[in-house]
């Protein structure tokens, strides 16, 4: 199993719809963000996976984000995705957590079928509030994330990066690897973030994703 050192992994995606879709750009985000001293990445589809590794030696976490009628769950939420990131050259899975209803499968048989048929890949829980992360602890998962905080109708409302809800992960869970995810966009939060005891830091929109990177730059000078 390639474990994840601590430190900063960047989140390099692009999803249907965004401007840099399609145009083979997450291998070079990502070599980039390694030799910046990023120590893992973050990245959807099975494709991006592939160009991501021919670039970098790195841990993958990936993900492939389906939406399914009925649910609101859409980061790796059946049993379809798994198979298609195992047979990828990703090192971690990343898995919804949230208790949201899923469209097929349930969490628990996700997870027993990626220990059961690649006991060599780690498993990511994508949180977003105490109860997922309890859920997390029970299924045992290896890491337990911080990223649908804010994103849920459980954590509607909450400004992220939640500082109170990541040190309360590292006090619950001291022998987790817990991973701090989500609007982190300045160096002072990430500061504060790592001084809360976390395994590892994820950053993707403040560093690849240019168009939101400028609408911010932009709001400042309307």
């Amino acid at each position: 199993m390639a474990e994840l050192r601590r430190g900063l992994i960047v989140s390099c995606q692009a999803v249907k719809g965004e401007p840099l879709y399609g145009l083979d750009m997450m291998g070079h985000f990502a070599r980039a963000a390694v030799l910046g001293g990023a120590v893992g990445i973050r990245t959807g589809y099975v494709s991006d996976i592939i160009a991501v590794r021919k670039e970098v030696d790195v841990p993958i976490i990936g993900i492939i984000k389906q939406v399914y009628n009925g649910s609101d769950v859409y980061i790796t939420p059946t049993l379809d995705e798994v198979k298609a990131l195992i047979d990828s050259p990703c090192d971690v899975i990343a898995l919804d957590c949230t208790r949201r209803e899923r469209p097929k499968q349930s969490l628990q048989e996700l997870v027993e079928y990626i220990r059961a048929n690649a006991p060599e890949v780690a498993i990511m829980a994508d949180c977003d509030n105490l109860e997922s992360a309890a859920e997390a602890d029970r299924l045992g998962f290896d890491y337990i994330g911080t990223t649908m905080r804010g994103y849920t109708q459980a954590s509607k409302g909450v400004s992220i990066p939640d500082y109170d809800f990541i040190s309360e992960l590292v006090r619950r869970y001291p022998d987790r690897r817990i991973i701090a995810e989500g609007g982190i966009w300045e160096s002072a939060q990430l500061e504060k973030v790592w001084s809360l005891g976390v395994y590892a830091v994820v950053i993707g929109t403040a560093i690849t994703r240019p168009m939101d990177i400028t609408k911010r730059f932009v709001q400042v000078i309307k």
